[in-house]
């Protein structure tokens, strides 16, 4: 079983402890460093090279967004950040999905959670709860420019607008290619071009864009 290597970063030293403790349980995960701020973050992700950084979203001197922003700006890195936070509808958590963060987990979150968050992130997906993202975007969108660089009006095809609808609303590749009756290897073909078109880097940026472009709108 591949190995998981992670680091963590809160600066609530308790905290902070009790999630590198309960990783640290699990065969196929490791956790490398940990440290107590943004900077330190930078700096350990850049040393150790982990496959996922859990970061506190607000840290001294350098927070979790700010840091998510410096590690992914890294065109070499293939650290996933997962955003560890107190509240689920917290402003700075839609920042964090548009500075790349792969999603977030509630620090109340159970063992279970944790380990999943972690797994999935780790894999490359986005640990995105569909029902909070939207009323995240729906809050704070308004009140944002947009989040990252990408072309004004990208020119998506109807069947990758329908693919990009499907991931807004939380499907897995399985379910699109179930309830499109296509094939997995062509929703991940659909899902990469819709990320090169939308200048976006995983799936929360792809649905930020959904939203900010208007393919979507909140409460939709």
């Amino acid at each position: 079983m591949p190995t998981i290597r992670a680091v963590v970063v809160d600066d609530q030293a308790v905290v902070r402890s009790g999630f590198v403790n309960l990783l640290t349980t699990q065969e196929d995960i490791v956790v490398v460093a940990e440290g107590a701020d943004g900077q330190e973050a930078i700096r350990l992700v850049r040393e150790h090279r982990p496959d996922i950084a859990l970061l506190d979203i607000r840290m001294p001197n350098t927070d979790g967004i700010v840091a998510t922003r410096a590690i992914l700006a890294d065109p070499d890195t293939t650290t996933r950040v997962l955003i560890l936070t107190t509240f689920g509808l917290d402003e700075y958590v839609y920042d964090a999905l548009a500075a790349g963060a792969s999603g977030f987990l509630l620090k109340d979150a159970t063992f279970p959670e944790l380990l999943h968050a972690v797994r999935v992130v780790a894999a490359g997906k986005a640990m995105l709860a569909p029902d909070i993202t939207q009323r995240l975007i729906a809050r704070f969108l308004p009140e944002r420019p947009a989040a990252f660089s990408r072309p004004e009006a990208p020119d998506l095809t109807a069947r990758e607008t329908e693919v990009l609808l499907l991931v807004a609303r939380g499907y897995s590749n399985d379910d699109i290619a179930e309830r499109l009756t296509i094939t997995d290897h062509t929703v991940k073909t659909h899902i990469n071009r819709i990320f090169a078109k939308l200048g976006a880097r995983d799936r929360a940026q792809a649905v930020i864009a959904a939203y900010e472009l208007g393919y979507i709108t909140p409460g939709q």
